[in-house]
C-alpha cells in the first residue's frame, strides 16, 4: 500500500497537517521579518568575531542586491557562487537572488576542470568568489567558459586581473536600482548533483521548492529564536543552506558561522557562542565520539545534533551522545527534494538508526525497485518521494528527468529502506550507484571517465567500499593494457578531481563485468566490498 504522510506523522504521534505554502520567494521568506528582528544577531563568524544583526542583514541584501543590478546583474541571469562559509556567502546569496539571479554553488575544492562543467552546464554569466580562490584555477576557469564578469571579495581584489571588487556587505545605494519582478515558480537554485547514477547534473529548485521545504521542515526541527545554531557543514550544499542557514533564519536563531569543521574550533564556538544546535554529517560524528578535547569545553548548552547527508551507526550515535553530552538524531533528504523529507524528533523516543518519520506535506512509497509494486511494514524496497519540495527537473536533461521522477510526481531516491507500522523509516540500503565520501556525492561515472583517458588503462569500474571514518571510498577496479601502478593510477585521478573524489582503493582485474548492453554490473564488484 502506499503509505502518505498522514499516516506516518498520526502514527508517530505528530498529529499535523501539512503546512500552507506561502506565495513567496526564497530570499523574501527567510528574511520576512528581519527588520521587525531589529538588533537581534544574525550571523557571527566564529573565527572573526564579525556579526550581523538582523537588521544589519537585510540592509546589506538590499544593498548588496541593488549593487548587483547595477553592474549589469539581471533576472534570469545564473550567478557562480564559489566561497566558504562566511558572512559574505549568505549576504551574496539573499542579495543575488533578490536581484533575480538563480543561484548556482561551486565547491571550492572543485577541480578546474569541473568548475568548467558546471559554469558551461548551468549557463552562468557572473562569478562571485575571494581573493583566495580566484586565482589561477577559478580565473582560468571563468575564462574558459566564457563568465561575462567576476566579483571578488576581499582585500587585494583590485589586483585580480579581470575581476571587479566586491564589497559584499553594501548597505546604500540602491535606491536607483532596477527592481527585479521574481516569482515563486521561478527557478532560484541550480545546485550540482549526480541524482541515482551518472555524471553531476543540474538540479532545477524554484523558489516554491526551497519555501516548501522549510515550511515542512520548521514544524517538526523545533528550532525557536532562542536557538543558536552551528553552520560547520558547506553552505554550498542544500543540507548546510537550507537547515543551517535558511531554517534558522527563518525562525529567528542566530547562526554561528565555521568556515569549515574542524573539532577544535567547533567545540569552541559552541562553548564560546552557547551553540543549542548543530547539522552534521556521519565522519563528523565519528570525529566528535572520539576526539579526547571535548572534555576541554563547557558543552552544556548543546542539545541536538542532526545528521544527514549518509546513514549513522546506532552505535556511533550513542558514542556521540554519550562523549558530547546531548541527543544525536538523524534525518534524511536530497537535493532533488530541496533539502529534509524525515527527521527524527528531538524528543520523544531515542532511536538513532531511524531517520524518523515523514515530514509533514511529504507523500512517501516503499516499493519494489523492479515491479513498482508497494511493499508492506518491514518490507525493504526503493523509497519513493512526492512533495512540493520536489525539484521542477534536471537543467537540460529531459531523460535523466523522466528517469527519476514518474508520470505521478514520485520522486525515486535510490534509496532502499523499511518503514515500521508507527511510520519511522529505516535507511538500509542503496541501490543507486552514488558513492557517499563523507557525506559528498561521488559520482563512479565521473572517475571512470577520467581513469579511461590514462594511455594505460584499458577499462575501468568504480564502486563504494565501507570505511570505517569516511563511511565509503571510491575504489577502482581496473584493466590495463599497459603496465601501471595504483599509485600513479591514484595521482592520475587526484590531479583532475576535487580532493574528496580521489581514489582510496584500487585493485587489477582481468575483465569489468557488463550486461549484454554494456553497462557495467556494478553489484557484482560492490558485493566483494561486503
Amino acid at each position: 500500500m502506499a503509505m502518505t504522510n498522514t499516516t506516518a506523522a498520526s502514527s508517530a504521534g505528530r498529529g499535523l497537517d501539512a503546512p500552507v505554502i506561502p506565495d513567496a520567494t526564497l530570499p523574501g521568506f527567510v528574511l520576512g521579518q528581519a527588520r521587525e528582528r531589529g538588533g537581534k544577531r544574525a550571523l557571527v563568524e566564529a573565527g572573526t568575531g564579525r556579526e550581523l544583526t538582523y537588521a544589519q542583514l537585510a540592509a546589506a541584501v538590499r544593498g548588496t542586491g541593488g549593487w548587483l543590478a547595477a553592474q549589469g546583474v539581471r533576472a534570469g541571469d545564473v550567478l557562480a557562487l564559489c566561497a566558504p562559509n562566511s558572512i559574505e556567502f549568505a549576504v551574496t546569496w539573499y542579495a543575488a537572488s533578490s536581484a533575480g539571479a538563480i543561484l548556482t554553488t561551486v565547491n571550492p575544492l572543485a577541480s578546474g576542470g569541473e568548475i568548467v562543467r558546471q559554469l558551461g552546464q548551468t549557463g552562468a554569466r557572473w562569478l562571485v568568489t575571494t581573493v583566495g580562490l580566484f586565482a589561477p584555477k577559478l580565473e582560468a576557469a571563468a575564462r574558459e567558459a566564457g563568465i561575462a564578469g567576476t566579483f571578488v571579495i576581499g582585500a587585494g581584489a583590485e589586483a585580480a586581473p579581470g575581476a571587479r571588487r566586491f564589497e559584499a556587505l553594501w548597505t546604500g545605494g540602491e535606491a536607483g536600482a532596477p527592481k527585479a519582478t521574481l516569482s515563486p515558480s521561478d527557478v532560484a537554485f541550480l545546485p550540482s548533483s549526480s541524482g541515482t547514477t551518472g555524471l553531476p547534473k543540474s538540479v532545477m529548485l524554484t523558489h516554491r521548492n526551497l519555501v516548501a521545504g522549510l515550511s515542512q521542515m520548521r514544524l517538526v526541527a523545533g528550532v525557536t529564536e532562542d536557538d543558536v545554531v552551528i553552520a560547520a557543514l558547506p553552505l554550498f550544499h542544500i543540507f548546510g543552506l537550507q537547515l543551517s542557514l535558511n531554517l534558522s533564519l527563518v525562525q529567528g536563531a542566530t547562526v554561528v558561522i565555521l568556515p569549515r569543521f574542524e573539532p577544535g574550533a567547533f567545540l569552541r564556538a559552541i562553548a564560546d557562542y552557547g551553540v543549542t544546535r548543530a547539522a552534521v554529517v556521519p565522519p563528523i560524528v565519528l570525529a566528535l565520539a572520539n576526539s579526547e578535547l571535548a572534555g576541554g569545553y563547557d558543552l552544556s548548552s548543546l542539545r541536538v545534533l542532526t545528521s544527514a547527508a549518509a546513514p549513522l551507526g546506532a552505535d556511533l550515535a550513542r558514542a556521540c551522545a554519550q562523549r558530547i553530552g546531548c541527543r544525536v538524531l538523524q534525518g534524511y533528504g536530497l537535493t532533488e527534494l530541496a533539502g529534509g523529507t524525515h527527521l527524527a524528533p528531538g524528543d520523544g523516543p531515542d532511536r538513532p538508526d531511524s531517520v524518523g518519520p515523514a515530514l509533514p506535506g511529504v507523500e512517501c512509497r516503499v516499493v519494489d525497485p523492479e515491479t513498482d509494486t508497494d511493499l508492506g511494514p518491514g518490507e525493504p524496497g526503493e523509497l519513493l518521494i512526492r512533495s512540493a519540495s520536489a525539484m521542477r527537473g534536471y537543467l537540460d536533461d529531459p531523460a535523466a528527468t523522466a528517469a527519476a521522477i514518474d508520470a505521478g510526481g514520485w520522486v525515486h531516491t535510490g534509496d532502499i529502506v523499511t518503514v515500521g507500522t508507527d511510520g519511522w523509516f529505516r535507511v538500509t540500503d542503496r541501490i543507486k550507484e552514488l558513492i557517499k565520501y563523507k557525506g559528498y556525492q561521488v559520482a563512479p561515472a565521473e572517475l571512470e571517465e577520467v581513469l579511461l583517458t590514462h594511455p594505460a588503462v584499458a577499462d575501468a569500474a568504480v564502486v563504494r567500499s565501507p570505511d570505517a571514518a569516511a563511511g565509503e571510498v571510491p575504489k577502482a577496479f581496473i584493466v590495463l593494457q599497459a603496465p601501471a601502478t595504483a599509485e600513479e593510477l591514484t595521482g592520475w585521478v587526484a590531479e583532475r578531481v576535487a580532493p574528496y573524489k580521489r581514489l582510496r582503493r584500487v585493485e587489477f582485474t582481468s575483465q569489468i563485468p557488463r550486461s549484454p548492453s554494456g553497462k557495467i554490473l556494478r553489484r557484482l564488484l560492490a558485493e566483494r566490498e561486503h
